[in-house]
């Protein structure tokens, strides 16, 4: 299993990458979104697509060398933003556009990588494991996705109440501050609702929000202490940047595609086809199998080695991985003149009996407790 699991360490390149931006400025500070933009899909380019996966009946315990990448990132995310923070506030060889531009840098290693780690770590059954994947997402100030994405994205996923499901012909950024905002007053209501059903207020200790806000509070005091209001500003600034790549990643993998309304408030199960895919083989290595979607929602705790991926008649299929559709995705008449015409075919091949789209773009829908 350590040779299947070594193709998927190739996330720690961004750590000597983003190092060399510290130490040398300049243009090296390019060097880390260089790599997981332009370099993996110039290797996906050149591996080609890969549909190969471990037999889902695979022990945990088989896969130590695969749960190892995503138990060490924590610390390593960590001492990156350290690390950053020193260079910017305790040595004088960095300008301050130089500072922003590495922030940045950094935004896109703790979003690209932390985030979809902390994405897999939450899933799982394993308590600590859970709670790796919490602290994970507090050192992007982000803990409430782990309340929004495990009790509201995947039961409603591919509905119009579901924030992170972007509509049909919905730019991304518009998008953008819809989900900012839905996800968080989402999230909230469901701990607030889950404390009530127990008969605790919803300040109670066991709310998560303590931690997600208490922890988000101590990672800033961290960055004050070292850099002052400056240190603030950039760890706000990596912050955002890491939340935007999470969110242009969540706004590709479901864009326009809907599950079938079957009236009272039901939907139809969700299924292969309310995912968008891709099989590139390096970016799915770089992404630990996040781009074998659709399998993810039929498997939600499958731990990544483990992901199967799905037919193309049973699931659709993106033109180009997912870093390349972000990058597109950035462009929004690029990506809806691209995107468009597959939602179309897509409904018209699973649901040619739909002929007015227009409720499920609007979100007026009923949906299920």
């Amino acid at each position: 299993m350590f040779l299947h699991a070594l193709p998927f360490t190739i996330s720690l390149v961004f750590v000597p990458a983003h190092l060399l931006g510290l130490v040398h400025g300049g243009w090296w500070i390019a060097l880390g979104p260089a790599y997981g933009y332009v370099a993996i899909a110039i290797l996906d380019r050149l591996a080609g697509r890969s549909e190969d996966a471990l037999d889902p009946m695979t022990e945990a315990r088989r896969l130590i060398w695969h749960r190892l990448i995503t138990w060490i990132w924590l610390p390593v995310q960590i001492g990156l933003i350290l690390a950053t923070l020193i260079a910017v506030f305790r040595y004088d060889h960095l300008s301050t556009a130089e500072a922003v531009l590495l922030a940045m840098a950094l935004g896109v290693i703790t979003g690209g990588v932390g985030i979809n780690y902390a994405h897999e770590l939450i899933h799982q059954r394993n308590r600590w494991e859970r709670r790796l994947g919490r602290a994970l997402l507090i050192t992007t100030l982000y803990g409430h996705f782990e309340t929004e994405h495990l009790h509201v994205h995947h039961r409603l996923v591919a509905t119009p109440r579901d924030p992170v499901t972007a509509r049909y012909n919905e730019p991304f950024f518009r998008f953008f501050p819809r989900v900012l905002w839905g996800c968080l007053i989402q999230a909230w209501q469901v701990e607030r609702d889950r404390l009530a059903r127990r008969g605790r207020p919803v300040w109670h200790a066991s709310n998560p929000f303590w931690q997600y806000g208490g922890g988000a509070a101590a990672c800033l005091g961290v960055a004050h202490a070292i850099g002052g209001w400056g240190g603030v500003g950039l760890y706000l600034l990596q912050a955002l940047v890491a939340v935007y790549h999470l969110e242009i990643v969540n706004y590709v993998e479901h864009y326009g595609l809907t599950r079938k309304h079957l009236g009272g408030g039901r939907y139809e199960p969700v299924r292969p086809r309310h995912s968008w895919n891709a099989a590139q083989t390096v970016s799915n290595w770089l992404l630990i199998n996040l781009q074998r979607h659709s399998d993810h929602h039929y498997k939600p705790d499958r731990r990544f080695p483990l992901l199967q991926s799905h037919d193309r008649n049973l699931a659709p299929q993106l033109p180009y991985s997912y870093p390349v559709m972000c990058l597109i995705a950035a462009v929004p008449p690029l990506f809806l003149r691209m995107m468009n015409p597959r939602v179309r075919k897509w409904r018209s091949v699973f649901y040619p009996e739909i002929t007015d789209w227009r409720p499920y773009s609007a979100g007026t829908l009923p949906v299920a407790a």
